[in-house]
């Protein structure tokens, strides 16, 4: 059995995650989405929001010893925006309230030849547990058809249907989906 370590993600990680973000999606969303679908996301509702890298509430997941290879990669956020990279759509980079907003969970990508071992459970949980921290009591994301099964599993539910245009003229269906923290 694989273990992981996560550690926070740095601006020198940026081009890494982003060969992740498209390995992942082209790998493991094969089956919920068109190829048009998954090649008009990417870089705009699929793919890394640097402000997150930035803010630093998003995560990298490496086998143990093994520090350079990106196995996974997902965050959370104390912003407005819901989901998307930095060409993405509705962009709102106000600060959350703990008291009384959601915070974002946001951008978990795995690797596909380190699929079905619990990483996107581990990455899922370090973020809950930074995001509780941070006095929020609340969490809601914007999930792809390919991660709700998983987010289900782990107490969101669905909720909102959001369909994303995309810049080549494809949709992408988000579910919105939220838990108590």
């Amino acid at each position: 059995m694989t273990t992981f370590i996560l550690r926070t993600a740095t601006s020198g990680d940026i081009p890494a995650l982003r060969a992740l973000i498209e390995r992942s999606v082209r790998g493991l969303q094969q089956h919920d989405y068109t190829q048009a679908q998954m090649e008009g996301a990417l870089g705009h509702a699929l793919g890394l929001d640097t402000q997150l890298v930035a803010d630093g509430t998003y995560f990298v997941a490496s086998p143990v010893g093994q520090p350079d290879v990106f196995a996974g990669s997902g965050g959370w956020s104390f912003r407005r925006t819901l989901f998307g990279s930095d060409g993405g759509p509705d962009r709102v980079a106000e600060e959350l309230d703990p008291a009384v907003d959601a915070a974002k969970i946001r951008a978990i990508f795995v690797d596909p030849a380190f699929a079905r071992m619990g990483l996107g459970t581990l990455i899922l949980q370090h973020c809950e547990n930074a995001a509780r921290a941070a006095g929020f009591t609340h969490a809601e994301m914007g999930s792809t058809l390919t991660g709700v099964p998983l987010y289900a599993l782990r107490g969101y539910k669905a909720g909102q249907r959001v369909d994303v245009p995309l810049p080549n003229g494809e949709v992408l269906l988000i579910l919105r989906m939220t838990k108590n923290l």
